[in-house]
Order: structure tokens, then C-alpha cells, then sequence
């Protein structure tokens, strides 16, 4: 949850604000015409208008909000006046805690919090240390061969094992992977899918038929006591709620464990090839972090600020759809109920006025406090609020963890990165990412 002291929310008086400034029609038209994505349409109307804007897709008014203050207004201090509606991966997380709404939603936030704190996170952390050692080892031997690989693929493969272990105990297999990719297959098709609910449905039932497959059978692996090496994992968590909440169906158990797994893994592993690929293009980023080997806790936070400059340049989760259900006033703006507003936090990190040099690649900003915009409505990959990610300390401890043990250990070689940038649900290289590793010589 939460918990950043601040003013309270300023209330709705009729007749007070001013509506916020709109734009020109035909700034959308020519971007309709140009077949450009989401995001160009976006970064227009917040440079012509600011960080509190509305622009028309349809009949209504959408208001995009990028300012740091008005962000936090929507998503912590006014959570239940700005809703989330229903969720683009709802196909595919059914009533999952990322889908979910109001008391079913709190219920199982609840329930899984105590999971993803700090103490709760010790449970995992052999986990997670096995799954990176798994990792070490296959890129050992890509050094020794010269194998070229997929770093994408390798990442997807390394986060899927880390919370695959979390859930069952089990470390992941080679078929329960290839069973497994059907996660991300649906997860990459959702901004292309038919309106229609029936239509989207059938254009994805063979890979949700596979997803449904492995639920049932890790279901029911856990509920006969078939624990993994590791011991009990969140599954079974799921499962014992069950015995005092019967909410907690096998179909809800089934939507919470995809719902982990896709949460669980896409992020991380998108937000690793970024962080690859940008030292590619900028390797003394590597070394600065590397520099400090004498002194683990100082290498630590150093590979840190490398996470977390990549997540502020594409962040986990790039947009934020939320639905007004009253009128309000933000940032001085009136916005009336009905309203869509559109939180994105990719425009909000590239905010010139609030982080110099906005898209230069500098980790060191995350280790001098005074280099970075100290609002809570600045820097939100994971989003603020009651309805903030659940898994960050879990993403943040599988990149550090992974990190730790490849980047004094290999240096890595792109031979053809992706020329462009997919926006989907997650912002993600548009393409394949081929590359070899050597040994490295900085240690």
C-alpha cells in the first residue's frame, strides 16, 4: 500500500477549475492517418499541452496525465474516485488480482501481500539464487562454444524458472517451458485481438488451452502434497485459502497462478534484454558498476541503479489506464465522471524538466539522491498506490541476484538488435536478440 504523507485530495466544487486543455482534432486525425503507435500520439499532446491534457479517440474526452502531482492525486491519493476497469489481460488472467475490482480485489491483495514484503520475500530467495545458477551455467557454456543465443529468450527462461520454483517448488522443466511460452504467446497477441469477447477468445483457445493444462496439473500436484524439492510454494498458499475462503474455486486459483506467472516473469525479463541491450550501446555503464568489487554492498546498489535506470527509461508498465467515477478537481482541471484518463509513466520518466537528459542512459542517477525528481509521482515503473505491483521486491531481487552473478562474469556481443520498440501491454524490443558472450576481462 501506499503510505507517502502528503495533502489530501482537493474536492470537487462545481464551477471551480477549468477544463483541461484539449487537443486540436486534427493532431489526432493526422495520427490516425499515419498508422503511428499509442505512444507517438501521447508524447505529442504532452509537449504542445503539459502534463494534465485531453484529446478525443472517440466521443468522449480522454485526459492524459503525465505531471508528477496529478499522477499521484489518480493512483494514491484518490484510488477509489479513479478506477481501473476491465483489464486488457483479462482473457488470459480471468478474475486474477491484476484483473480483479473492488472487495474481491481486496481480498486477494490481501492474501498475496504478505508474500512479496520484505520478510516474505526470505522464503524465495534460494529460489530465485538457484534459477540464476542455472543461468550462469548455460551462459558458460555459450562463452566456451561461441554459441549465439536469444538474449530475450534466455531472460524469459531465466524469470519463468525463478517464479515457476516460487510457485511449485519445482524447478522448471523443458516441457513445462515449451507448455509455458503459451503465456507470453497470448500475452504478445492482446493488443491485436477482436473486440469482440468471443472472437479474441477462439483466436487464442489453443494456447489458453495449454495454459489451463499445466494449471490443472500443478493444482493438483500441490493439493495431493506432491511439494517440489524447494518445499511448499505460493501455490499452495493459493490452495490452503481455499479451505476457509470458498471464493478460492479452482477456477480463481487457476486465474491467480497465471496471473503470478505472466506478472511474474514478462516484466522481469523484458526490463533484462533492455538493460542488455542499453549496455551494448553504452559498456562504461558496466564498468562503473563493476568498479567498486571490493566492497559487495557498494557493487550491489551500483547494479541497482543499472535496474532501475532501465525501468525508468521503459518501465514495466508503460500505461495506466484508469476510469473517473465522479467529478473531481486534478491539478486545478475539472474532470467529470466518465472520464478515461490515461497515467503514463514512459512520458513521465522522459520529462525533461524532471530528469535532465532524458534519454541518455546514466544509472548514477539512482545513486545520488539530488540526481533524481524526489516526488513520489516521478519515478513509478511499478506504479504508486494501493494497486502498485505486487512483485516488485520480487523483480528487483531477480535482476540484482541474476546480475550479480553474469555481469563481472561475461561480456556480451549483439549482432543485429531490434530496430524498433513494440507497445503493447509491456514495452518491449520489437524483434529477436541474438548475441555471443566472452569471458570478461573486468572482474
Amino acid at each position: 500500500m501506499d503510505t507517502e504523507a502528503g495533502p489530501g485530495p482537493v474536492p470537487y466544487v462545481p464551477g471551480t477549475g477549468r477544463p483541461a486543455p484539449e487537443a486540436d482534432p486534427g493532431l489526432v486525425a493526422r495520427w490516425r492517418s499515419g498508422g503511428g503507435e499509442l505512444v507517438d500520439l501521447l508524447s505529442q499532446v504532452r509537449e504542445e499541452l503539459g502534463g494534465v491534457a485531453a484529446f478525443r479517440l472517440g466521443p468522449a474526452p480522454t485526459v492524459l496525465v503525465t505531471d508528477p502531482q496529478a499522477v499521484r492525486h489518480v493512483l494514491a491519493v484518490c484510488p477509489e474516485q479513479y478506477v481501473k476497469r476491465s483489464h486488457r489481460a483479462r482473457l488470459l488472467v480471468g478474475d486474477g488480482v491484476l484483473a480483479a475490482t473492488g472487495t474481491a480485489w481486496k481480498r486477494q491483495r490481501r492474501l498475496l501481500q504478505s508474500q512479496f514484503t520484505g520478510t516474505g520475500m526470505r522464503r524465495y530467495e534460494h529460489r530465485i539464487t538457484a534459477a540464476a545458477r542455472t543461468t550462469a551455467e548455460r551462459w558458460g557454456a555459450y562463452a566456451r562454444t561461441g554459441q549465439t543465443f536469444d538474449v530475450g529468450q534466455e531472460m524469459h527462461r531465466f524469470a519463468l524458472d525463478a517464479i515457476w520454483r516460487s510457485l511449485t517448488g519445482h524447478p522448471l522443466d523443458d516441457e513445462t517451458e515449451h507448455e509455458l511460452s503459451a503465456v507470453a504467446a497470448v500475452g504478445a497477441a492482446l493488443p491485436t485481438l477482436p473486440a469482440d469477447p468471443t472472437d479474441a477468445h477462439n483466436a487464442v483457445a489453443a494456447d489458453l488451452a495449454r495454459i489451463d493444462t499445466v494449471a490443472r496439473h500443478a493444482i493438483e500436484a500441490a493439493r495431493n502434497g506432491a511439494a517440489g524439492p524447494d518445499g511448499p510454494g505460493l501455490l499452495h498458499v493459493l490452495i490452503d485459502a481455499a479451505t476457509e475462503q470458498p471464493e478460492y474455486t479452482d477456477r480463481l486459483i487457476r486465474d491467480e497462478l497465471v496471473t503470478l506467472l505472466a506478472a511474474g516473469h514478462e516484466t522481469t525479463a523484458t526490463t533484462l534484454t533492455w538493460l542488455y541491450l542499453l549496455l551494448d550501446r553504452h559498456p562504461a555503464a558496466r564498468e562503473h558498476a563493476l568498479a567498486d568489487s571490493a566492497d559487495p554492498a557498494r557493487r550491489r546498489l551500483a547494479v541497482q541503479a543499472l535496474v532501475h535506470e532501465t525501468l525508468r527509461l521503459y518501465p514495466s508498465a508503460w500505461l495506466l489506464p484508469r476510469h473517473a467515477t465522479e467529478d473531481d478537481t486534478l491539478a486545478g482541471y475539472t474532470v467529470e465522471a466518465g472520464t478515461d484518463i490515461l497515467i503514463c509513466p514512459y512520458l513521465t520518466h522522459r520529462d525533461p524538466e524532471l530528469w535532465p537528459g532524458p534519454e541518455h542512459f546514466d544509472p548514477r542517477r539512482f545513486l545520488t539522491p539530488a540526481a533524481r525528481p524526489s516526488h513520489p509521482g516521478a519515478y513509478l515503473p511499478f506504479g504508486i498506490g494501493p494497486r502498485a505491483c505486487l512483485g516488485l521486491q520480487f523483480a528487483l531481487r531477480e535482476s540484482t541476484t541474476l546480475l550479480e552473478l553474469l555481469l563481472p562474469a561475461y561480456t556480451l556481443t549483439f549482432h543485429s538488435p531490434p530496430p524498433k520498440t513494440s507497445y503493447g501491454i509491456t514495452v518491449r524490443p520489437d524483434g529477436p536478440t541474438p548475441a555471443t558472450l566472452e569471458e570478461a576481462s573486468l572482474t
